[in-house]
Parts: C-alpha cells; sequence; structure tokens
C-alpha cells in the first residue's frame, strides 16, 4: 500500500507565484559583467600588459604574418616575451624550425616594425631556440584559422 494522495483541484490560480524578483524591480541590468570587461586596469604604466606602448607593440607583432603559415606570428606562438622599458623594447621571439627560410629575415622585420610603434625609441630582437616551438603554443584564434580545433 502506497503513501500516495492525490487531490483534484476545482481551480488553477490565474497568474502561478514568482519564484524570484525581476531584474526591472531591483534596479539591476540583466547582465552583472555589464561594463566590467570594457574598463581599463587603474595605473597601468604604458609598458606593462594592458598599458598603451605595451598594447601597441602587440599589435604590432600581430601585423607581421609568417610567410609559410597564414597566421600572424604572435598568435602563432613564436612571441616568447614583450620587455618595455621607458623607450626601449625587447622582444624574445623564436622560428618554427632553426632551417626556417625566414631565419635571417624575420626578427630585422620585427624589430623594424617595433621601433615604428609610436612612444618606442629603441628595438632589439632576440631569437632563441630553447624552448623549442611547438603548435601547442599557438592561440585557439590560430588553431581555428587551420582547421586543427
Amino acid at each position: 500500500m502506497s503513501d500516495y494522495r492525490i487531490e483534484q483541484a476545482d481551480h488553477a490560480p490565474e497568474t502561478p507565484p514568482r519564484a524570484r524578483v525581476s531584474d526591472a524591480e531591483e534596479g539591476r541590468s540583466r547582465d552583472y559583467l555589464d561594463g566590467f570587461l570594457a574598463q581599463r586596469p587603474q595605473d597601468v604604466s604604458p609598458g606593462e600588459p594592458g598599458g598603451a606602448l605595451y598594447d601597441g607593440v602587440i599589435e604590432a607583432l600581430k601585423e607581421i604574418f609568417d610567410p609559410e603559415i597564414p597566421v600572424n606570428i604572435y598568435d602563432l606562438g613564436l612571441i616568447y616575451g614583450v620587455d618595455v622599458a621607458a623607450e626601449h623594447v625587447a622582444v624574445t621571439m623564436t622560428l618554427t624550425t632553426p632551417h626556417c627560410p625566414v631565419a635571417e629575415s624575420m626578427p630585422g622585420e620585427v624589430e623594424l616594425r617595433v621601433a615604428q610603434v609610436p612612444g618606442v625609441a629603441t628595438a632589439e630582437v632576440n631569437l632563441v631556440w630553447d624552448p623549442p616551438w611547438d603548435p601547442q603554443k599557438m592561440s585557439d584564434e590560430a588553431k581555428l584559422e587551420l582547421g586543427m580545433l
């Protein structure tokens, strides 16, 4: 024998009770992160990530494409570091292989492009082979572009 009981309702209420207060009644916007992601960090040095000079250098690096792979060198994961000290920028980078056909010209192109960023007086490129580049260093955007995702 079960303990269940069935009741018949004569009529249903016209509007069911609300489970929660609407956002409009509370004076809140629907997206709690609205505007948060658009804010810039406060008191950021121009040479730090998020700063104008640093971001300008990154944008310049994103305009340089590997001639064999249709992806910019930043998203390709060839840039290991960008150090900004006053008006001097040092870029640490690698290439896909030591035998890359642009091994002689790519560092020079990177140096020229970075030196053209407003606020940069001097630029230098340090080409390293350790750690070696591998496809896991690519950004998700680059992997998607190349059909690897």
